[in-house]
């Protein structure tokens, strides 16, 4: 079967142009979850789980595995762009599937204005004369100005600012391992940043796992671009567990080393900051500059731009479905791009970036409670639609794993904060009101707008 006929066996037509490959999803993957993610995050990740940043990153990791395999089984089932939405809408129903892309929107609306946040306020530290918003409205232009113009072209400039990112990497590690060899700061190698028996505890690591997967998050929009993918079913599969395995080893890495230059986690000028301190006395305030530069880079730019065109597929998928307004469902004729939703997203994102523009807290705790509700919903669908809807004997990999994701990521969605608990059931709520009034005024659940 073709890859066309893949698609329109589930009564949508083939518009998105299929132009990436194995290695473009795999970059693609690895821009979202950023390999120099733990940069921006390390002071909150290190002080929550007691000095224990690499054992947080590892449990992350194994849970996101888990999540990765499930959306591997589905992505093959149902080739189609959507991610959770298509999978629970197809593998459950129509209304959970509601439910879950609703859930999955919270995270994929918000993400881009949380990147931008971050890397707007990096930069108006470095440089107090530029407001905050100038940087906002740059990153957001510059990113929406490459996703119309085609996902090929962003598979493009993703590759560029990837080898930056790594070579950023590469040279806080080499002079990370330097130092830890000199015992600059009286660095001495050890495991306590995998294990420290004086702190160790179940609560006091899952909360700074809570924390860490946002690190994580971005793997799963591999799964947006199902429709515009060459190499077969299970292309979208490898690739979502190829570049997972890929960066959990180099956030242990990087968190590692930084632990180790600073082994005293409680006293950091600011927790905001407090991987730019450690690199700064690592190898001077060159080193301790360039990682905030590669911050604010790779989260403005890099991360927010395929965030944007993840969430540009989701939009152009429930619009397709008639679940969103069907406007949000145009294909540019030129491009074969969906490029209302993805000026949609823009607005969105400057709106929300701008209102919360001093609170990064509570914008990552939602996004974290969206990503982690549809990762349950997700373990689900494989459950019901190989299992209990086509009698699946494959008990591993259809029952036995997809339990052991739910269980982990269920640990973690309890770990979450009372904050994000509270805003992200209510978004849940909103969304099942309104795919109950879906199934009470039509069958198809559809919006006719």
């Amino acid at each position: 079967m073709s890859q066309q006929s893949a698609v329109e066996q589930f009564g949508y037509k083939q518009e998105l142009k299929r132009g990436l490959t194995f290695w473009d999803l795999l970059i693609y993957g690895l821009i979202f979850m950023v390999p120099i993610a733990p940069f921006g995050i390390y002071g909150d990740v290190v002080t929550t789980s007691k000095g224990m940043v690499a054992l947080a990153y590892l449990i992350g990791m194994v849970g996101m595995i888990f999540t990765a395999l499930s959306y591997a089984r589905m992505s093959e089932a149902f080739p189609i762009a959507g991610s959770v939405y298509a999978y629970a809408g197809k593998g459950i129903n129509q209304y959970v599937g509601f439910v879950a892309g609703w859930a999955i929107l919270l995270d994929y609306i918000l993400i881009p204005s949380l990147l931008y946040v971050v890397s707007a306020q990096a930069l108006s530290g470095m440089v107090p004369a530029i407001p905050s918003w100038i940087w906002l409205i740059l990153f957001i232009l510059i990113n929406t100005i490459i996703n119309y113009f085609g996902i090929e072209f962003t598979a493009k400039a993703n590759k560029i600012i990837l080898v930056f990112e790594l070579i950023v990497l590469a040279i806080f590690i080499s002079v990370g391992i330097v130092a830890i060899a000199h015992h600059v700061n009286g660095a001495v190698f050890s495991f306590k940043p995998l294990y420290d028996p004086n702190y160790f505890s179940m609560h006091v690591v899952m909360s700074a796992v809570s924390i860490a997967v946002l690190s994580f998050l971005g793997f799963d929009a591999i799964s947006t671009l199902s429709e515009e993918t060459k190499g077969g079913a299970k292309t979208v599969g490898r690739a979502t567990i190829y570049s997972l395995l890929i960066v959990g080893v180099l956030f242990m890495v990087q968190t590692w080393i930084a632990a180790l230059i600073f082994p005293d986690f409680t006293s950091f000028k600011d927790v905001g900051n407090a991987f730019y301190e450690v690199a700064a006395i690592a190898g001077g305030g060159w080193l301790g500059s360039l990682t905030a530069i590669a911050t604010a880079i790779s989260w403005g730019i890099a991360d927010a731009l395929v965030a944007q065109a993840a969430i540009s597929r989701i939009l152009y998928s429930m619009a397709r479905d008639r679940k969103l307004p069907k406007v949000l469902g145009k294909i540019h004729p030129k491009y074969q791009t969906p490029y209302v939703s993805t000026i949609f997203v823009a607005i969105i994102s400057l709106i929300v970036s701008i209102g919360f523009v001093s609170q990064i807290g509570a914008l990552s705790s939602v996004v974290n409670f969206g990503a982690l509700t549809a990762f349950l919903f997700l373990h689900i669908s494989v459950y019901v639609h190989y299992v209990v809807k086509n009698k699946s004997k494959d008990f591993w990999n259809h029952l036995i794993l997809p339990l052991i994701g739910f269980i982990v990521i269920g640990y973690v969605w309890i770990s979450l904060s009372p904050q994000a608990k509270i805003l992200g059931v209510i978004w849940l709520a909103i969304g099942i009101v309104i795919a109950i009034v879906l199934a009470v005024q039509k069958k198809d659940s559809s919006i006719e707008i």
